[in-house]
C-alpha cells in the first residue's frame, strides 16, 4: 500500500507537466516565427530611441511629449519618406534632430517588418 500513493503522485505530477507544455510550445513557435536575433536588435533600437529622446527633449521620461516612433511604419516608407516622417514627429523638439534621424535610419537598415504576419 505504501507504493500506491507515490504512483498516484507521479501520475498527478506528470499530468501537471503536460498542461504546462503547450505554453512552452507557443513560446517556441514565437521564437521560430520571429528570429531571436531580430527581436533583440529591435529591442536594442527601441532602447536607443528612448535614450536619445531623453537627450533631445532634455527632460525626465514623464515630461517627454506623447511621441510614438513606429519602426514598422518607417520600414514601409522610402528612405526620404522615413526621414520626413521622423522630422514631422520631432517638430516640437527645439534641438537639432539630424544626428538622431541619421542614427535611427542607419540602425533600421536591414531590419525586417514584424507586424505583417500579425495582421493576417
Amino acid at each position: 500500500m505504501a507504493s500506491e500513493p507515490s504512483t498516484q503522485s507521479r501520475v498527478m505530477f506528470q499530468a501537471a507537466d503536460k498542461t504546462e507544455e503547450p505554453a512552452h510550445r507557443k513560446l517556441g513557435k514565437l521564437t521560430v516565427k520571429y528570429n531571436r536575433k531580430d527581436l533583440q536588435r529591435r529591442l536594442d533600437i527601441e532602447e536607443w530611441i528612448d535614450g536619445q529622446l531623453h537627450l533631445l527633449f532634455d527632460c525626465e521620461e514623464e515630461e517627454i511629449p506623447e511621441l510614438e516612433i513606429d519602426i514598422d511604419e518607417l520600414l514601409e516608407l522610402s528612405d526620404e519618406g522615413q526621414r520626413s516622417r521622423l522630422q514631422e514627429l520631432l517638430q516640437e523638439c527645439g534641438k537639432p534632430k539630424e544626428d538622431f534621424i541619421n542614427g535611427l535610419l542607419y540602425r533600421i537598415k536591414g531590419l525586417r517588418k514584424m507586424s505583417g504576419p500579425l495582421k493576417k
